[in-house]
C-alpha cells in the first residue's frame, strides 16, 4: 500500500517525521536534462520553513536540504531525486504531557486506532513538518512546468472573516512583501492585526488560500476517474488542515442559470478561448487552455494554549493544554504547499499527456 506515494509518472515519496532525524522525499520518474536550480528550491522551502515571522510557529529550523541523489552537474539524471531535510530544532519534551491523552482534533486518537501505536512528539507522520517534503519535490515539479510556460500563484485572501475583496487588483508582486502572504497590503495588515489579536488570546483561526495556474496548455487531465480538477482536489485535501476545495465558479454555481454559467467559445490570437471562466480552466477534467483558478479552506490549527477536555488512552476523562510551538493561523506558512501540490498535479499530468498519441 503506497499510502506516502503521490502521483503516476512522476512519483513523490515522502518520509520522516516531525521530531525524527529528518524529513524527505524521492522523485521517481523526474525526466533526465532538466536543470535543477538549488537556490530556487531553497527560497521555496524558506517560504514554508518556521520562525519567519512573528505570526507563525517559533521553531527554528534553517531547513538546509541535501541532494543525496539523481542530479549531476546541475542536471537531472532521469534516476531518482532524493532530498534529506535534518531536524534541527525539536523539543519532543514539550510533547511529553500528552503522550497518553487524545488531543481534540489532532490525529492522535485515529492514528492509534489504525496503526496500535503512534509517535506523540509533534505528532510524528501526521505532523505539518512533512510538508517541508513536499514543498521541495514541488520545487523540482515547478522547474519543470516552468520549461513548459506553467506558472502558479498562491495567495491568501482570507483569514477568519477578514476577506480580499473580489474587486480588488491581485499585483502577485506583492505576495512576499508582507508576512501574511495577501497581495493587498491594506487587507493584509488587518489580518495580520486579527492573527496577532488571536494568538495573544490563546487560540487559533482558520483561513483560505487562492491559486491561480497561467500557461497550462489544453490536454491534461482524464475524462473520468483521473480528472484534473479531482487530481488537484485530492492533492490540496491531503494537506494537514485542509477542510474545502473549490474551482471555478465552485459552491456559487448552485445558484446560477446554465444560461449564466456556461463558458462561450471565441478566437483570440488563433487560439481558443471562452469568454468567461467558471469552469475554472477545466471542462470533462480537461485543461482547457484557460487559467485554472481554485480555493482552499483551512481550519483553525487544532492546538491552542486554552485547556481543553478530552480523554486519555483508558477513557479518562483529562485536560490538553499546548505547549510548544505552534501557528495561530497557518495559511501564511501553506502558501508553498498549496503551490507544491498543484505543481507535482501538473508535472505529473503533463508527462502522463505525452503517452495517449503517437
Amino acid at each position: 500500500m503506497a499510502a506516502n506515494t503521490f502521483g503516476e509518472i512522476f512519483r513523490v515519496t515522502t518520509f520522516g517525521e516531525s521530531h525524527g532525524r529528518g524529513i524527505g522525499m524521492i522523485i521517481d520518474g523526474c525526466p533526465s536534462g532538466l536543470k535543477i536550480n538549488e537556490h530556487f528550491i531553497q527560497n521555496e522551502l524558506d517560504r514554508r520553513k518556521p520562525g519567519q515571522s512573528k505570526i507563525v510557529t517559533q521553531r527554528k529550523e534553517d531547513e538546509t536540504f541535501i541532494i543525496q541523489s539523481g542530479i549531476f552537474e546541475g542536471l537531472s539524471t532521469g534516476t531518482p531525486i532524493s532530498i534529506f531535510i535534518p531536524n534541527t530544532d525539536q523539543r519532543s519534551k514539550d510533547y511529553s504531557h500528552i503522550a497518553d491523552i487524545y488531543r481534540p482534533s489532532h490525529a492522535d486518537f485515529t492514528y492509534q486506532s489504525k496503526y496500535g501505536v503512534r509517535d506523540y512528539a509533534g505528532g510524528g507522520r501526521s505532523s505539518a513538518r512533512e510538508t517541508a517534503a513536499r514543498v521541495a519535490a514541488g520545487a523540482i515539479a515547478k522547474l519543470l512546468l516552468a520549461e513548459n510556460g506553467v506558472k502558479i500563484n498562491g495567495y491568501v485572501s482570507q483569514v477568519g472573516n477578514i476577506k480580499l475583496q473580489s474587486d480588488k487588483v491581485i499585483d502577485f508582486a506583492n505576495i512576499e512583501t508582507n508576512i501574511v502572504r495577501c497581495p493587498d497590503p491594506e487587507t493584509a495588515q488587518r489580518m495580520i492585526d486579527l492573527i496577532m489579536e488571536i494568538k495573544k488570546d490563546g487560540d487559533t483561526i482558520g483561513g483560505m488560500i487562492s491559486c491561480l495556474i497561467t500557461g497550462c496548455p489544453p490536454g491534461l487531465g482524464a475524462p473520468v476517474f483521473d480528472k484534473l480538477h479531482a487530481d488537484l482536489g485530492k492533492a490540496m485535501l491531503s494537506i494537514n488542515a485542509v477542510k474545502g476545495f473549490e474551482f471555478g465558479s465552485g459552491f456559487a454555481c448552485v445558484s446560477m442559470k446554465g444560461s449564466e454559467h456556461n463558458d462561450i467559445f471565441t478566437i483570440h490570437n488563433n487560439q481558443v478561448i471562452t469568454e468567461t471562466n467558471h469552469s475554472g480552466g477545466i471542462q470533462g477534467g480537461i485543461s482547457n487552455g484557460m487559467p485554472i483558478n481554485f480555493n482552499v479552506a483551512f481550519k483553525p490549527v487544532a492546538t491552542i494554549v486554552k485547556g481543553q477536555k478530552t480523554m486519555d488512552k483508558d477513557g479518562n476523562q483529562a485536560i490538553a493544554e499546548g505547549k510548544g510551538r505552534h501557528d495561530p493561523c497557518v495559511v501564511p506558512r501553506a502558501v508553498p504547499i498549496v503551490e507544491a501540490m498543484a505543481a507535482l498535479v501538473l508535472a505529473d499530468h503533463l508527462l502522463r499527456n505525452r503517452t495517449v498519441r503517437i
